[in-house]
């Protein structure tokens, strides 16, 4: 199941890309992983459904290279991932779709790329600054952006805050205030605030009432 997963995601590639992604999950030594690493950030700021897939497409790469004694991937893809980074304001400007796209793949890199089981420490703060531009007023009236900044917390949430709990809390502190205090939100907007101020006061886990009730709404 897992494979055919990946084969159908890079299937979306041309056939030279294909054979090359291939590669790169087997014997990553004997290509151009720059090149890979470019790829498949490329594809991820352009489609939002590969880019919830990417980072198991990277975590098998770094699990192919750790045999070969090798980080030369982990080090092109957090290069590229630092880039896109530094010129997030542009891509928001620009597009909301790819920044929505970046988000959720810088994510997925934190929630399948481990050192020792534990997350990148180097992810923790880039994480932290795209969710909080997500929890910015602007931002919260738009859709795509709430469900963004939902769909990552629940997956990362418990995660990201073992890293670090005081901009977990800063995180909500602006949550809760857009909930409370910013007009003009729509009522889907609302309710997946409420959603997530909820699932993380009970210990990033929602009752099954309050399960019901959200995702009946839904």
């Amino acid at each position: 199941m897992e494979n055919s997963t990946e084969e159908y995601k890079i299937q979306s590639f041309d056939l030279d890309t294909q054979v090359l992604l291939k590669t790169a999950l087997k014997d990553p030594s004997s290509v151009n992983l720059e090149k890979v690493s470019n790829i498949i950030v490329d594809q991820s700021m352009k489609d939002q459904v590969f880019s919830k897939e990417a980072g198991r497409i990277c975590y098998t790469i770094v699990q192919a290279e750790a045999k070969q004694n090798n980080g030369n991937f982990r080090r092109n893809l957090l290069n590229r991932l630092q880039q896109e980074f530094k010129n997030r304001e542009e891509t928001r400007k620009r597009s909301v779709q790819e920044w929505v796209c970046y988000v959720t793949f810088i994510c997925n890199i934190f929630d399948y790329l481990k050192v020792n089981n534990m997350p990148m420490v180097a992810l923790v703060h880039p994480v932290y600054d795209c969710l909080t531009r997500l929890a910015q007023p602007d931002a919260l009236m738009n859709e795509a952006e709430v469900d963004c900044l939902v769909l990552q917390l629940h997956r990362i949430g418990e995660q990201l805050e073992k890293m670090n709990s005081q901009r977990m809390d800063e995180l909500f502190y602006l949550l809760r205030d857009g909930f409370l205090l910013q007009e003009g939100l729509t009522s889907m907007a609302r309710l997946l605030l409420l959603e997530i101020l909820e699932f993380r006061a009970g210990g990033w886990l929602l009752s099954s009432t309050a399960h019901k009730y959200y995702y009946s709404e839904v």
